[in-house]
């Protein structure tokens, strides 16, 4: 079964980032629906998010910093993001 979104997916080894112009209603809504499909996936497939650390990051001036959820917890937002390589 595949799932079609129209967010932008970065993997590595368990690592994955998604990305999303968001300047408008309709792509807000798509995000929403973007996240609500990756949960869904990752529930079917017994891969779930460790959604504790999933985070946003609300770039740009005009950016609506909209709340997002994954499942049922709303994601916090950073300001930065590090890559740790262990």
């Amino acid at each position: 079964m595949s799932v079609l979104i129209a967010i932008k997916t970065l993997k590595f080894a368990d690592d994955t980032k998604i990305y999303r112009t968001v300047n408008s209603l309709e792509a807000i809504d798509g995000l929403l629906a973007d996240l609500h499909k990756l949960v869904s996936w990752s529930v079917d497939w017994q891969m779930l998010f460790n959604i504790d650390k999933c985070k946003v990051m609300h770039l740009g001036y005009n950016n609506p910093k909209v709340r997002y959820v994954m499942g049922t917890s709303q994601l916090q937002a950073a300001t930065e993001e590090r890559e740790i390589w262990e």
